[in-house]
């Protein structure tokens, strides 16, 4: 345990606080500020653990979609915004193929449609 915290306190040193953090991502705050909401029930609706436990668990599930879908914009943003630094990447041309040309018909096909006729 000691040494997790540890871990958290040397990952930390140059990160902002809590706060400050959350300050940049308001999803993220909203949603530890409704299951603060739950822990301290701040509507007085909730008088039992098992409903208690529902909500958290509900927040939880939504926070973790949240927090993945962000986290893969960001890493989308990120490789876009590597390969438009890449000079030999251009993604924004129309193409002026229509395809590729069609081919001669397979001969291996024609032999084996033969065979099943003369094989009659």
């Amino acid at each position: 345990m000691l040494k997790r915290v540890a871990e958290v306190k040397r990952d930390r040193i140059g990160k902002g606080s809590l706060e400050e953090r959350l300050q940049s991502q308001p999803e993220l705050r909203a949603r530890f500020e409704r299951m603060l909401d739950i822990i301290e029930n701040a509507g007085g609706d909730v008088e039992k653990a098992a409903e208690a436990e529902r909500r958290v668990i509900e927040e939880l599930r939504q926070m973790g979609s949240e927090v993945l879908h962000g986290w893969a914009r960001r890493q989308e943003q990120k490789k876009e915004a590597a390969w438009e630094q890449d000079p030999g990447v251009n993604r924004k041309v129309k193409k002026n193929s229509i395809g590729t040309r069609g081919s001669e018909k397979s001969k291996s096909r024609n032999r084996s449609l033969r065979q099943g006729v003369e094989g009659r």
